[in-house]
């Protein structure tokens, strides 16, 4: 059992997608449903980017340099400097029924982000892939929260949360497409929801469990190996990062926490791994 040290101030209501990236000089997660992209710097001050959406669901570095931001409906592309330069239309045409998720990068550097219900509508969820070329196409559909997802260091296999199934599922990946799903992890009752993961450099994933108040890293083979323990309930998501990609950062929530609970829902934390964490894949276009 490993505790997590504080990093930033609750200053998030809910704080998700946590992501590491050298290219922008270390780590950035979203305020979600404030639109906004935030980042640590190095002296621990928080910097805060609005979007002009109400959602933003997650942010990736681009191998061309800034970095790529999907919003409540739309992938969007911006500079380095934070200035938008592109976005797509609307992927459906209804707001405020459904909205983007999470997700992450495939091995070709194609975005792939799922979407979910804003009432948590089961099978209302879809899986979609966002193009180098900025093409975008469904993936497949019927899940009811699509959320974290993270590919093995050779790419040849996907890790993906639909948070009801109280899963991990795994596919098989290869040609660019996925394959043969099935169950990798169950997550126990009680222990809380699985959200938002990352993979380590030997396979292993770690989740964040909403309401569980915990990280779970499972090993290549399935099996529970450590716990991260945080001292807020609604745990989102989690990535690797520091110089050696060695140290744990993860985001909480303050959504569904009573005024005055909680004091600290909503802050970033960071906890020592003991392996190295696989470095973000960026969005290659």
């Amino acid at each position: 059992m490993v505790s997590a040290e504080q990093v930033t101030d609750p200053i998030a209501f809910h704080a998700e997608g946590a992501v590491w990236s050298e290219a922008w000089g270390g780590l950035k997660w979203v305020d979600m449903f404030r639109g906004d992209v935030l980042s640590l710097g190095a002296d621990g001050s928080v910097g805060r980017m609005a979007t002009g959406s109400t959602i933003a669901a997650m942010v990736r570095p681009r191998v061309a340099g800034g970095f790529v931001v999907v919003t409540e409906r739309e992938f969007t592309l911006w500079g380095a400097e934070g200035r938008r330069e592109w976005a797509s239309e609307p992927v459906w045409e209804t707001s405020g029924d459904i909205r983007f998720n999470e997700g992450g990068c495939d091995p070709e550097g194609r975005l792939l982000c799922g979407s979910m219900s804003y009432d948590m509508i089961p099978g209302a969820g879809t899986l979609w892939r966002f193009g180098v070329d900025r093409s975008i196409e469904r993936v497949f559909g019927g899940s009811t929260i699509s959320n974290g997802l993270g590919f093995t260091a050779d790419g040849s296999r996907m890790y993906y949360v639909d948070t009801p199934t109280r899963r991990i599922d795994v596919f098989d990946y290869a040609d660019g497409e996925l394959s043969e799903r099935r169950p990798f992890v169950q997550v126990a009752e009680g222990a809380g929801d699985p959200d938002g993961l990352w993979v380590d450099a030997e396979d292993g994933v770690w989740v964040a469990l909403y309401g569980g108040g915990a990280v779970h890293h499972y090993d290549a083979s399935g099996v529970l190996a450590d716990v991260v323990e945080l001292p807020a309930s609604n745990v989102t998501s989690c990535t690797f990062g520091g110089a050696g990609l060695d140290v744990l950062y993860i985001t909480t929530s303050r959504e569904n926490v009573a005024d005055g609970e909680q004091p600290l829902a909503g802050s970033v934390f960071s906890a020592p791994s003991g392996v190295r964490g696989a470095a973000v894949r960026p969005y290659a276009g």
